[in-house]
């Protein structure tokens, strides 16, 4: 199974994510933004966290217009799989491959401190590894994590069993204690938690690797 890692100038959970789908047995390529195409055979693309292009504008935004990105949304919506974790789901917005929005915490404060979850579905690769009403434990790290969407989105995602994760104490006031969303053909994950940041038991937990586990495994036997 081959997984690509976007960089993009700002990037610093890119080596997390690669080590995370390394540890699950994939096969890791690392790609720069000024990259026009993806490798040839990559099953799932993997958008990581940090500050891309020191999140000028709105945060993701510029990077949603690189030029690997036109790549990673032939990839989507071409049925790849790919994986946005916190600015890469922010991107993931930008680029319009999953709906909503990331506006500025609530409190206006950064966050970083481990957070409890509930997973919502197990019905996508990202999340067949878990059982539905599981609560696990993530990182978060962020300034911009709060999602919003109008709410026949919110309805549409509930409706459709899209929402991958939620919060179980709020720390952002994303609308619904959403954590993380599906597109609709379940094969684009954005979240704000790191689930690469729980992937080794040094981290603190192990929870995160599961999602990693359970992608490569899906695509493997797919």
């Amino acid at each position: 199974m081959h997984a690509a890692v976007i960089v993009f100038p700002g990037s610093n959970c890119d080596r997390d994510m690669a080590v995370a789908f390394e540890a699950a047995g994939a096969r890791v390529s690392m790609i720069w933004h000024k990259d026009t195409t993806l490798p040839e055979g990559v099953d799932v693309v993997g958008i990581p966290g940090g500050f891309s292009f020191g999140d000028y504008l709105r945060c993701g935004a510029i990077a949603a217009n690189s030029p690997i990105c036109r790549s990673v949304k032939a990839h989507a919506e071409a049925g790849g799989y790919v994986l946005g974790i916190c600015n890469g789901f922010q991107v993931l917005t930008e680029t319009g491959l999953l709906p909503g929005v990331l506006l500025r915490n609530a409190k206006l404060k950064y966050i970083c401190k481990p957070i409890e979850l509930k997973v919502e579905t197990s019905q996508t690769a990202f999340t067949s590894g878990y059982q539905a009403g599981q609560q696990v434990t993530m990182a978060i790290a962020h300034h911009d994590g709060n999602y919003h969407a109008d709410d026949a989105t919110i309805a549409t995602l509930r409706d459709e069993d899209r929402i991958a994760f939620s919060y179980l104490d709020n720390p952002n006031g994303s609308k619904g204690d959403i954590a993380g969303i599906v597109s609709s053909n379940r094969r684009v994950l954005g979240m704000m938690p790191h689930p690469e940041r729980m992937a080794d038991p040094a981290h603190g937990g192990t929870d995160g690797a599961v999602l990693f586990d359970g992608l490569v495994r899906t695509l493997v036997h797919a």
